[in-house]
């Protein structure tokens, strides 16, 4: 007996399989489907089981966080795990305020929490607010100079509207449902508050449970979720499990910022929109900006969520390994960082016990201001309260290590319209793209071979190509005056060769000598300083192990460098994969990279004669 195939989705092919099964038959022997209405049936019976089949198919794939597709599912698996997914950040600037008054008596003053300033992006304004109240006194002429809490005058003002949305708790005995109807959110501006009546004017401040440490049954902590729809709801304790739960009759005021995320970044000019009271009178204030604005940025994406979601599960909310220190600020300070790595102190170099080394790759345009006191609350906030006892937390900044690639290809225009000059141009555009995507954060490790594929997947004129690495690292030396630097690199060197160069470095002053650059010695990992014209003019300043990656140079003096920094350039010991530890974060320098392509007609002949 014939059996019908249900495997394959495809509508033709299982139309096709129950004629198959039906010819079998000896009823339907000779049997013309086409030409019948039995086809008719079979179309129906084709699209039910094709319908069907993909159904099952869908229902099985976002049943699992690995193969959901929609981001409903995928959101859902991640609450299952205890992660809650990352809303849209509002952009953040941080600006000067003062008011020049005449008034000498009136000793301090205040900037009111959600005080309106609007800047131009792209022709587009926007709005971007205080978010607590800011104090000022008097400098006794009458000039007052806004401060935060910790008294700096650098205030940060968030992208974003302020919004409302007010609840009454009914019956506790029914299900209580509290849906913000907005996709625009920034669930970390988030403010709740539960009056005791809808009339009340006290009120008691909940705190979202991602920022508590503690929970008892006393507890007053909401947890803000991602719902199918896009929007957000709340959700309280029950009085014993989360703490305590709004009772029948409370009211509940949900403030928050409505943001227009990425779009807000990059603004550096803001007016402001609210005059500031000083004593009986309002002023203008004046605004300079510190900082431009950055940060914003979209929900975290289907991708990012499947990737994070099984890490912080396994951290259990506790900070033991390098991996719950990465996952546990990165889920916390998403915001201002774009990349977080931590090792142990014992895999340090060099080796350091009863410490774990973080390092931060913040966002462009974070502030320095920012980024200390981002350092400081992961401390305090986490560290101190997540992590294992007698174990201290230190920083140690991304060392960025440049790339320089020389690429050389053989090129046929008879193949193509492109020249070869158009085609170094491609060539190096594809590389600087590969470093942008694929590289330029913590673990990121550089594969020559694919880099190379990709090259020759460019053009149908790129017959072949070959590739060679150098790694650098930038040192900015004190001038006049003798010091000894260690210049670390994120891989082992390649040994001294007799015939090549295996160090080299830019230009720079010494002794009186423009023109001066660093190379080793041929065969020998000894470094010497030569002229401009290649001549030795200082040996032993130096030396570089090839089994650390380590230059060392000795009482090295220069009075003066071109540029801002001194590159030196090494060969690595495999050229053909880069994988850098720790804080060492890979980097392309366009400038010493190149292309270079050689012709050849391939389908030029020659006759012997």
């Amino acid at each position: 007996m014939a059996v019908i195939k249900s495997s394959d989705l495809d509508f033709d092919t299982i139309k096709s399989n129950l004629k198959t099964y039906l010819q079998s038959s000896s009823e339907f022997t000779d049997y013309d489907f086409e030409a019948s209405g039995l086809s008719n049936i079979l179309d129906v019976l084709a699209y039910n089981s094709h319908i069907n089949g993909l159904t099952a198919n869908m229902a099985v794939n976002e049943s699992f966080l690995g193969s959901a597709q929609l981001r409903s599912s995928v959101v859902s698996h991640a609450e299952n795990l205890g992660y809650y997914p990352r809303s849209k950040t509002t952009a953040t600037a941080n600006v000067t305020v003062t008011a020049a008054t005449s008034d000498t008596s009136t000793q301090s003053a205040t900037l009111p929490a959600y005080s309106a300033f609007t800047a131009i992006v792209d022709s587009i304004s926007y709005t971007f607010m205080t978010t607590e109240i800011y104090t000022a006194t008097n400098d006794g002429s009458g000039n007052f100079s806004y401060k935060t809490s910790a008294g700096s005058t650098s205030l940060p003002i968030k992208e974003g509207v302020l919004k409302t949305k007010t609840f009454l708790v009914g019956n506790t005995t029914d299900e209580q449902i509290y849906v913000i109807p907005d996709s625009n959110i920034d669930t970390s501006t988030i403010s709740v508050k539960v009056y005791d009546t809808n009339t009340s004017s006290t009120f008691v401040a909940y705190t979202d449970i991602k920022k508590s440490v503690r929970i008892t049954n006393d507890s007053k902590v909401y947890i803000v979720r991602e719902v199918p729809n896009e929007y957000y709801e709340l959700t309280f304790g029950e009085g014993n499990v989360l703490g305590k739960n709004p009772t029948a009759g409370n009211k509940i005021v949900v403030t928050y910022m409505q943001t227009k995320s990425t779009a807000a970044n990059g603004a550096s000019f803001f007016t402001p929109q609210n005059k500031v009271t000083v004593g009986s009178s309002t002023y203008t204030p004046t605004v300079t900006k510190v900082s431009n604005s950055a940060g914003g940025a979209d929900k975290e994406t289907i991708s990012s969520i499947k990737l994070n979601a099984p890490t912080a599960f396994s951290s259990q909310q506790r900070m033991v390994t390098a991996e719950d220190y990465k996952t546990i600020i990165t889920a916390n300070y998403s915001s201002v960082l774009d990349d977080v790595i931590a090792w142990g102190g014992n895999d340090n170099v060099p080796a350091k016990y009863g410490v774990v080394y973080v390092s931060l790759k913040f966002k462009d345009s974070i502030t320095d201001e920012t980024k200390t006191n981002t350092k400081a609350d992961i401390k305090s906030l986490l560290s101190e309260n997540m992590a294992v006892m007698s174990i201290d937390t230190e920083y140690s900044d991304p060392t960025d290590t440049f790339v320089e690639t020389n690429t050389t290809f053989q090129f046929d225009p008879d193949l193509s319209g492109d020249t070869p000059e158009t085609t170094e141009t491609t060539i190096q555009n594809k590389i600087d793209t590969y470093f942008n995507t694929n590289l330029n954060a913590f673990g990121k490790i550089f594969r020559r071979s694919s880099l190379v594929t990709e090259i020759d997947a460019l053009s149908v004129s790129i017959l072949n190509s070959a590739m060679t690495i150098k790694l650098q690292q930038r040192l900015t030396p004190t001038l006049n005056q003798k010091k000894t630097y260690a210049v670390n690199f994120p891989v082992k060197l390649a040994d001294p060769d007799p015939s090549e160069y295996i160090l080299t470095s830019s230009k720079f002053t010494l002794d009186g000598i423009s023109g001066c650059s660093l190379r080793n010695i041929l065969g020998s990992n000894t470094l010497e300083v030569i002229n401009a014209s290649g001549a030795s003019i200082k040996d032993g300043i130096g030396n570089y192990n090839a089994a650390s990656g380590t230059v060392n140079l000795i009482d090295f003096e220069p009075s003066a460098i071109e540029g801002s920094f001194i590159k030196i350039s090494t060969t690595p010991l495999d050229q053909s994969t880069v994988k850098p530890l720790r804080n060492f974060i890979l980097k392309l320098d366009t400038d010493l990279s190149r292309a270079t392509a050689t012709v050849d007609h391939q389908n030029t002949s020659s006759v012997i004669s």
